[in-house]
Formats: C-alpha cells, structure tokens, sequence
C-alpha cells in the first residue's frame, strides 16, 4: 500500500479518534466509577493524539500537494492542524467548550483536507495511490 493513502487514512482516523474522545469522554467519565475517571489524565491524551497526528498530517498534506498540485486541501489541512495545536496549547485560556469546539473544529478540517486529498486521485485517476 502507498504510503500517501496509508497516512491520509491515519490522519482521517487519528482526526475522527479526537473528536469522539472530544464528544464522549464526559459521558464515559459520568459512566464509570470515580477511580477510573480520576486516574485518566485528559492532557496526556490530548497530547499523545497530537503527537500522532501533527507529523502523519503534514506528510499527508505535503505529499498530497506535491501529487496533486492542489493548494485549498493542503492550506484546510494546517488550518485544520493549527487550530488542533492551537486548541491544546490555549486549553486554559479558552475553558473546556472553548478547547472542545476549536479541536472538533480544526479536526473536521483535518478530515476534509485528507478526505478531498484522497477523493481527487480518483477524480484524476492517478497512480499515487495504486499499491
């Protein structure tokens, strides 16, 4: 499998892995028992997705450019991506909403750069993607 799609596949996950744990970890925390919501440190996790996700992303992003020459999907992508880090660095300036909205926000670009990314090899039908 070429690495592109294998990353552009990843970024998608990594970015849809952010937003659930966005959505649902409230309810999780009110779900299970106190020790097991205490013992779980939410900016580890934040960190650890964007780890993951800032360096899969932008080699992504790069490489979908320099195959397509598509510029809008590369510039939504690090939009995408600098609202994520922006989110986490600013996390007590903005409040909890505030860092949820921003990181659902810059991960709904994430998905449609890497979404489109993908769509458009096969709308040119290039063999970027071929295995």
């Amino acid at each position: 499998m070429n690495l592109q799609l294998l990353t552009d596949k990843l970024a998608i996950s990594l970015s849809t892995i952010c937003v659930l744990h966005c959505l649902f970890m409230p309810s999780f925390l009110i779900l299970s028992s106190w020790f097991v919501a205490f013992s779980i440190n939410n900016e580890f996790v934040h960190y650890a997705i964007l780890f993951a996700a800032v360096p899969v992303s932008a080699y992504a992003l790069v490489k979908g450019y320099l195959n397509h020459d598509e510029l809008s999907y590369f510039l939504y992508g690090i939009f995408g991506l600098s609202v994520l880090v922006f989110a986490v660095l600013t996390a007590s300036i903005f409040g909890e909403i505030g860092e949820k909205s921003l990181t659902v926000l810059g991960s709904l670009f994430v998905i449609y750069a890497h979404y489109k990314n993908h769509q458009i090899c096969k709308e040119l039908d290039c063999d970027c993607h071929e295995a």
